[in-house]
């Protein structure tokens, strides 16, 4: 029988003493232990979070281009999944805990507003005198507060390593201001290190596909990029794949960001072993006081990376297109947010109890941020319509 306490043994033979084990977790802080016969904590934290209403709802949830703008592009969802296979790509390689890698990753992205980041943004403005909204922190809430499975406590009670992973994600798009129970160490685990650079890799490289198929970008404005990285993946797929300069854009697309993956993989996999080696990386104690990331790219090649990310972002995030898809979510979340703060009688029964025994203000806005947040793209629409067109009809499945 393959018992909790062997899938332990092994990942203590089998990672490297600077990977983070199961049974060696800080532990789960909020509510106290919590074994399973046939699991990890890790696995059972990655599980939790599967199985959450938040994560469902992520395959409704804008990434770049609206969903009921077409059927084909990339969701919150899709996007969170291939973070989590970036992520056990390159802890497997780094001999690293999967498990851990893949409970942050599927859990990194569920306090997302709906509207992608245009949603964070409104609601963040809304709240800028009630401490502001971050997506990250919003998701780290959901976890130790909202999410409602179990009748002895609120949260799913994960173990302090996936927590701290969610508190201390950090991209370009991610800063958030990292609560102190998570400041305990200078660094976070090479584990919560790994998805902060899976994810840029992951939207940079699919949403450059996902543009590219819906023509916001053409592939002759890639290949005459001026970026020596850039040019290298055209290069390579140049090389790999004959008859590559003749295919079609949807297939130049797919080639050129499996080469972006795959080089970008290398390149971390390789400059992490030589920080390890550099600094003499032996236990996760190790890991945790090092002032600076050990899972990192070359810096040449990440600056080009990061230009490659500005390039989507005046190319593609800032087209007419997906600007006037921004501004309606800006729109929506703004009035739905005015008119439940004026009429909080029309919030969901439970929302609307949270509402009432809400102490002060701040607290009765931050009730109507966890509901607008937890919407998908289609249910904010829907209620939008429902509030301010005349003659729709008030038949709608309320969320509770």
């Amino acid at each position: 029988m393959k018992t909790r306490e062997w899938l332990e043994n092994i990942e203590n033979e089998k990672l490297a003493g600077y990977a983070t084990k199961s049974s060696r977790s800080v532990g789960r802080t909020l509510h106290g232990p919590e074994e399973d016969d046939y699991r990890t904590c890790f696995q059972r934290d990655r599980d939790r979070v599967l199985y959450t209403k938040y994560f469902k709802d992520l395959q409704y949830k804008t990434q770049v281009f609206r969903i009921i703008e077409g059927d084909f592009y990339r969701t919150r969802l899709t996007h969170t999944l291939e973070v989590a296979q970036h992520a056990r790509t390159l802890s497997r390689a780094l001999k690293l805990n999967e498990d851990l890698c893949e409970a942050i990753a599927l859990a990194h992205d569920i306090g997302h507003t709906p509207f992608g980041h245009i949603g964070e943004e409104t609601l963040n403005e809304i709240l800028k005198d009630d401490g502001g909204f971050e997506h990250n922190l919003q998701s780290l809430r959901i976890v130790d507060e909202l999410e409602k499975r179990y009748d002895k406590y609120e949260g799913l009670n994960l173990c302090f390593e996936t927590r701290e992973g969610i508190a201390r994600h950090t991209t370009t798009y991610d800063d958030p201001k990292v609560p102190e129970e998570f400041l305990r160490f200078p660094r976070p685990s090479l584990e919560a290190q790994i998805v902060n650079m899976a994810d840029p890799l992951a939207y940079c490289a699919h949403d450059l596909e996902d543009a590219l198929n819906a023509r916001y970008l053409q592939f002759e404005e890639v290949e005459s990029y001026e970026n020596s990285l850039v040019q290298d993946f055209i290069s390579h797929c140049r090389k790999k794949y004959p008859g590559f300069e003749t295919g079609n854009n949807t297939i130049k697309a797919r080639l050129l960001v499996r080469i972006i993956i795959e080089t970008t993989n290398i390149m971390v996999i390789e400059e992490t072993r030589k920080n390890i080696r550099k600094f003499g990386i032996e236990s996760v104690e190790d890991v945790r006081k090092i002032k600076t990331d050990i899972v990192s790219a070359p810096i040449k090649n990440w600056e080009d990376f990061k230009n490659l990310k500005n390039f989507l972002f005046t190319k593609v995030y800032r087209s007419p297109q997906v600007c006037i898809m921004n501004e309606k979510g800006r729109l929506i979340i703004t009035r739905l947010f005015e008119h439940l703060e004026k009429k909080p009688e029309m919030l969901p029964r439970n929302y609307c109890s949270r509402f009432e025994e809400a102490r002060n203000k701040t607290d009765k806005r931050r009730v109507i941020a966890d509901y607008i947040s937890g919407m998908t793209d289609r249910y904010a629409m829907d209620l939008y319509q429902m509030m301010f067109e005349p003659y729709e009809k008030v038949m709608f499945e309320f969320r509770e």
